[in-house]
């Protein structure tokens, strides 16, 4: 009788393990054609749609309601539908080189957003996108690189949940004063910007700056 106790109880020990390793699989797994991962939208995690000919942002995906990264990079979308905000999941988002000024103000919705990439962005509307972005409880990353600015709005400030800010390879003169008020902002990475470095503008930053 013991040895037969021990037989299923191995049984459901292996067999868990099996069912949590098909699982971790599962979530790893990156998709990267829209077609493929279609034919199974409950067990995408990961897609990954970057550099392709799409002419239209493509509304098929916001069946993936488990979805918790995207990337549509250098796709070249001219706007970014209301519907996104469906993806309650969505964890890392990248939307860099594309062509779009402005987020959906139902982007609010992302409410599980921690990382997002506006990176090769040219056209964005900073103060309007920063206006939706200081809704989202949980962004903490925050990616405007190669976006040729100069200098950031003033409603930067509100983005108070941010810790790390990437601003490098962009046509800064100065350190955004405006940073200083943002109390979670860690580390800043100012690198390849065109400014001669003034000692004094380092002054109430209590995080790390990288030149």
């Amino acid at each position: 009788m013991k040895t037969c106790l021990a037989y299923l109880l191995l049984l459901y020990v292996c067999t868990s393990a099996s069912v949590l390793a098909q699982q971790i699989d599962s979530t790893n797994k990156e998709y990267t054609m829209l077609e493929e991962a279609l034919k199974e939208p409950n067990k995408v995690y990961r897609l990954n749609l970057s550099n392709q000919t799409f002419t239209s942002f493509p509304l098929e995906i916001i069946r993936f309601q488990n979805l918790q990264y995207l990337s549509l990079r250098n796709d070249h979308f001219k706007f970014i539908p209301k519907e996104i905000s469906n993806l309650r999941n969505l964890r890392v988002l990248d939307l860099s080189g594309n062509d779009f000024s402005t987020l959906p103000k139902e982007f609010t919705s992302l409410i599980n957003l921690e990382e997002l990439y506006l990176n090769q962005d040219n056209k964005l509307n900073l103060s309007q996108d920063f206006d939706i972005l200081s809704q989202l409880p949980k962004l903490k990353i925050l990616h405007l690189e190669q976006d040729n600015l100069r200098k950031l709005p003033r409603n930067v400030s509100r983005l108070q949940n941010i810790e790390q800010l990437y601003l490098n390879n962009n046509s800064f003169h100065h350190i955004p004063k405006e940073l200083k008020s943002i109390k979670k902002l860690q580390y800043i990475d100012l690198r390849n910007n065109k400014y001669p470095i003034n000692p004094n503008e380092l002054k109430g930053f209590g995080g790390k700056i990288k030149f």
